[in-house]
């Protein structure tokens, strides 16, 4: 693991914001990525902002690129050379992690057979009004796991005739990624906060400016 990532989780006070801001920085995305109640799948996009943000502010514009071309499937983010894969999952569980959005069973089917770990990995487990966390899972990790779970256990593919929006990592396999020993992590009390949120203000003072 990259040294400098690693003062992330050896920070004591950036560890508390992560904690004390987390929460309330998703609540906001949930609520900017919802339309009478229900949230939409941007929601996810939203979040993966917030956290690379937060590399932004811990490491400086200089030493984190967020360009990233739209070829690389996996990489979100490079931070001090090192690039990261961002995922977030809302639930108690470790299901449903998306590793390629795709229903094509061909596509599916190519990326089960070519698929191999190829970044870090910053993966937030969201689990409102109860405990979760934050996780940075070095791609060490990430290969052992894959290596012993082979590809079959690894990765779910879509189910015929359903529509999943993606290829998954199974259950059993994040877990074990999330619990290994050499995984740092950063545990959450997803508690949500009264919010008055009214998405269309900022607009409406951008065409009110001169």
């Amino acid at each position: 693991m990259n040294e400098k990532i690693r003062e992330l989780f050896q920070d004591e006070k950036l560890i508390k914001k992560i904690q004390d801001k987390l929460p309330k920085l998703f609540h906001q995305a949930e609520l900017e990525s919802s339309r009478a109640g229900k949230i939409g799948m941007e929601v996810g996009s939203v979040r993966e902002k917030i956290l690379v943000a937060l590399l932004l502010y811990k490491f400086g514009e200089e030493n984190v690129v967020t360009d990233i071309p739209i070829t690389e499937a996996e990489i979100d983010v490079i931070v001090h050379k090192t690039p990261i894969s961002i995922k977030t999952i809302t639930g108690r569980g470790f299901g449903g992690v998306k590793l390629i959005w795709t229903v094509d069973a061909v596509k599916a089917l190519y990326f089960l057979n070519n698929y191999k770990p190829s970044c870090d990995l910053i993966f937030v487990q969201i689990n409102w009004a109860s405990k979760g966390a934050f996780y940075y899972i070095p791609l060490e990790v990430q290969q052992e796991i894959f290596r012993n779970f082979g590809k079959e256990k690894y990765i779910k593919l879509p189910i015929a005739g359903t529509n999943p929006r993606g290829v998954e990592m199974k259950a059993e396999a994040m877990l074990s990624l999330a619990t290994h020993e050499k995984t740092f992590k950063i545990p959450i009390d997803w508690s949500k906060e009264n919010l008055i949120f009214r998405p269309y203000n900022r607009w409406v003072e951008l065409w009110q400016e001169d």
